[in-house]
């Protein structure tokens, strides 16, 4: 996961026996030459100082579309590169808890989401990172997996080119506004009281108002103001109904549930994937019948139901 004609700002070490041996040096490019050498001595593994961690980590996003475009390795391998690299992003910015998201944060989170789009708009993709979903709820991991999955399902409708682009971002960015919620409401255990309904509530709202000075769609904020919104209109926080809501958020509000259902949450464990669309099934009026179905059909078509 090293490209020729790049500069990584990272040390590049081979292993010899029970040493570690300088091949490039952080301030030097890697090249063609560089690679060729490492493909003709068969070396298929290279080490960086876990004090460049953070370097090397920054390098392989920002590369992030010539990694999973790479056919010579693995699709697994990719597809927990793109978990990995996505997470620790999103992470990074939930774990900030700032009252407005940062320019540099949402610009390599476009970058993230411009540079996966094309790798998960294949039904093998999703298939191959279903071993490395989480179960263990947590707001960024979720973000992450409801990106994925919305963008396999809106790609399975014809959607394409700038409005996936703008669902993407809507969607892993579609519960940032819990960075305002009080920790001990996120973790509590149990049923939340009226009041801290109330307050959880608001989360749609902190969210598009994290994003009020970003370079943001209407489409992409639509996604994080209006995905709790139910096709009955008994959803939060405008009570739209129907057609009121536009299309992405629809498939967005389903694959929003869907994940939230199969992951083990404070008080409540994990469903299985037939029991959490059952338990969706259930719910009548809740979701679009249409976006439901295409969700199940493309779970199916990657063998995760």
């Amino acid at each position: 996961m090293i490209f020729p004609e790049t500069l990584g700002r990272f040390s590049v070490y081979l292993r010899q026996g029970d040493e570690y041996v300088l091949y490039a040096d952080s301030e030097e490019r890697f090249t063609e030459r560089h690679r060729r050498n490492l493909h003709d001595s068969g070396v298929k593994e290279v080490f960086v100082k876990s004090e460049q961690r953070e370097h090397f980590e920054r390098y392989v996003e920002s590369h992030l579309g010539r990694v999973l475009g790479d056919e010579a390795l693995p699709l697994a391998e990719r597809a927990k590169v793109f978990l990995d690299t996505t997470t620790d992003l999103v992470k990074e910015v939930f774990e900030d808890r700032l009252p407005v998201i940062k320019n540099g944060h949402f610009a390599r989170i476009r970058n993230v989401v411009e540079q996966s789009i094309r790798f998960f708009t294949k039904e093998k993709a999703l298939a191959a990172m279903a071993p490395f979903i989480s179960h263990d709820y947590k707001s960024y991991t979720h973000s992450v997996h409801v990106f994925v999955y919305s963008v396999a399902v809106l790609h399975s409708f014809g959607v394409e080119g700038e409005d996936l682009l703008q669902a993407g971002m809507g969607a892993m960015l579609h519960d940032l506004g819990k960075t305002r919620v009080p920790k001990d409401i996120l973790a509590k255990r149990g049923a939340l009281s009226r009041a801290e309904q109330e307050i959880m509530k608001n989360h749609p709202l902190w969210g598009v108002s994290q994003c009020a000075s970003l370079p943001m769609s209407q489409l992409a904020l639509n996604c994080v103001l209006f995905h709790h919104e139910r096709m009955d209109g008994e959803g939060y926080p405008s009570r739209l109904a129907g057609e009121h809501i536009p299309f992405p958020v629809r498939v967005l509000a389903v694959c929003d549930a869907y994940d939230n259902l199969t992951a083990e949450r404070p008080g409540q464990a994990a469903l299985s994937p037939f029991d959490a669309l059952q338990s969706m099934r259930s719910e009548k009026g809740a979701y679009d019948v249409e976006a439901f179905k295409r969700l199940v059909q493309v779970l199916s078509g990657a063998a995760l139901i």
